[in-house]
Order: C-alpha cells, then sequence, then structure tokens
C-alpha cells in the first residue's frame, strides 16, 4: 500500500475505527464530564443566608466579576489527562502482534492511518473536551448568575472620584481564559501534547503513558530551563513586567515566539509519528 490518499477509504478508515476506538473515548468522554460537574458543584460558592452583605460571600474584582479560582486548576489537570490518555492508546495495539498485524493489513496508507490518528487525537479529543467543558461551565454560570446578579455593591476608583455601583456578575470560563494575552499563546498546547503522546503510542510497545509520561517531563523540564535562557536573551534590558512571565517586549513578540515553537514541535512529533506507523507495516 502506497501512501497515496483517497477520501472514500480514508472515511472508511475513519468509521471502522470508531467502532474500536469510539468506546474508549466515549466512556473517557462520559468519565471527565463527570468529573467536571462534581467539581464545579464542590467549588461554587454558596449563599450565606446569615449573612447580610451577600457581595462579602463571593471573591470579586473591582469590575464586578466574581472568581471562580477552581475553574483554571480543573480545566489544565482535566483537560491535560483527558486528551493525553486518549492519544496514548490510539495506536496501543500496534505493541501487540497479534492484533498488530490485523491493523497492519487494513487497507489503507500510511498517510491515511496516520492522518485518522491525528483526527481522532488532536482534532476530535480536544474541541469535545473545550465543548463539553464550556456547555457545563456554562450551565452553572446561567445558575450562579441568577444568584450574584441580584448583589451590588458600591466602589470607589480614586480620591476625588465619585462612588459607583457594580453588580456582581460571572464571565464564562473560556472568554476569560482567551481574553488574557499570556493565555493566548498557550492555544496550541493540546495539540503538541497530543502529538507526543500519539508518537508514545505507536513508539513504546507496553506501558505507552507511564513511558510518555515520563519522557514528557524530562522534555519540558529541558524545554522549560531553554526557554527561560532564551527569554532572558531575547528581553535582555527590556522592561520587566511579572504578569507576563516576567517579561514583556514592546511588541509582544515573545508570545509569538511561544506559537511558533509549540507548532514546531507539534509538526515534528507528527511527522515522527508518521514515520514510525510507515516502518512498522514495513
Amino acid at each position: 500500500m502506497n501512501n497515496s490518499f483517497n477520501f472514500n477509504r480514508f472515511w472508511l478508515l475513519v468509521k471502522r475505527q470508531w467502532l474500536e476506538f469510539g468506546k474508549i473515548y466515549l466512556i473517557g468522554l462520559l468519565v471527565i464530564t463527570g468529573a467536571i460537574i462534581a467539581f464545579y458543584f464542590y467549588g461554587l460558592p454558596e449563599p450565606d443566608l446569615y449573612t447580610t452583605n451577600l457581595s462579602s460571600v463571593y471573591q470579586h474584582n473591582n469590575d464586578g466579576y466574581v472568581r471562580l479560582n477552581f475553574r483554571l486548576p480543573l480545566f489544565l489537570t482535566l483537560g491535560f489527562m483527558f486528551i493525553s490518555i486518549i492519544a496514548s492508546g490510539y495506536f496501543s495495539l500496534l505493541g501487540q502482534k497479534p492484533k498488530a498485524i490485523i491493523e497492519l493489513m487494513t487497507p489503507a496508507s500510511s498517510l491515511e492511518k496516520w492522518l485518522c490518528g491525528v483526527f481522532y487525537t488532536s482534532i476530535l479529543s480536544v474541541f469535545s473536551f473545550l465543548a463539553v467543558f464550556y456547555l457545563t461551565d456554562m450551565l452553572f454560570v446561567n445558575y450562579l448568575q441568577k444568584i450574584v446578579g441580584q448583589i451590588s455593591f458600591t466602589i470607589t476608583s480614586g480620591i476625588g472620584s465619585a462612588p459607583k455601583t457594580v453588580v456582581l456578575s460571572v464571565k464564562p470560563f473560556l472568554i476569560d481564559f482567551f481574553d488574557r494575552k499570556e493565555m493566548q499563546s498557550l492555544v496550541l498546547f493540546p495539540f503538541a501534547i497530543t502529538s507526543v503522546f500519539l508518537l508514545g503510542s505507536a513508539y513504546f510497545n507496553r506501558f505507552h503513558y507511564i513511558k510518555t509520561a515520563v519522557v514528557v517531563m524530562l522534555f519540558c523540564t529541558a524545554l522549560i530551563y531553554t526557554m527561560i535562557k532564551v527569554a532572558g536573551w531575547l528581553t535582555f534590558n527590556k522592561v520587566q513586567d511579572s504578569a507576563n512571565f516576567g517579561f514583556r517586549s514592546h511588541n509582544g513578540e515573545m508570545f509569538g515566539y511561544v506559537l511558533i515553537g509549540t507548532a514546531l514541535i507539534t509538526l515534528f512529533f507528527w511527522t515522527v509519528t508518521f514515520f514510525r506507523v510507515k516502518e512498522k507495516e514495513v
């Protein structure tokens, strides 16, 4: 089978893989949805019926937005676990000789098998997690908004300025997440994570997730050290800003470097995965 691409054959492969991989994917999505709902029930603040000043019950900033500090670590932790586990299990059958023969004999090219893996582990898993988290967050935000939308307080922005009344409100997490520029630079990180674990599923014959996780930790340690050194070199004699990883440049080029670096890393691991799958067929 050569590396040509045929859409009909590719679509048949996608449907075939769904019969095998779809069960694991749906179970994982159901578990992660239950975990998100459970953490929201635990983390949402409840009004104290014996407190007359309800605005003090909810932590908020001067703009009136309620702080739900548990959402960011929940999003990052569960997101990493879900997409990494899904990616780590995709090519795991290639490490089992009886099942590997059946997988390798599938009438599809190496390119089509690789594209199918990228679709399920990077496209479907990432965007399905975002959709589940967004919908769950919106349900709880709408519930909490009915409570805090009736609470107002007065603030004074500065000496001599007139006081103003602010009504509490809750901002959806993903909107708040992508409003911050430092978070926008991380938009490609999920694809980098899935590309690494997808390669691990094709490269290691056993204990795919554990071995890949160890490699990722070592790689991240080296990457962080390198980024700190590069950031220090690129931002030498520039203004420090503790809100943006300790540095700020006039044109925001550091965020562009992070995006470009993440994209190159993702493409590199995807390319290595393609040749690894092709090598297995040989």
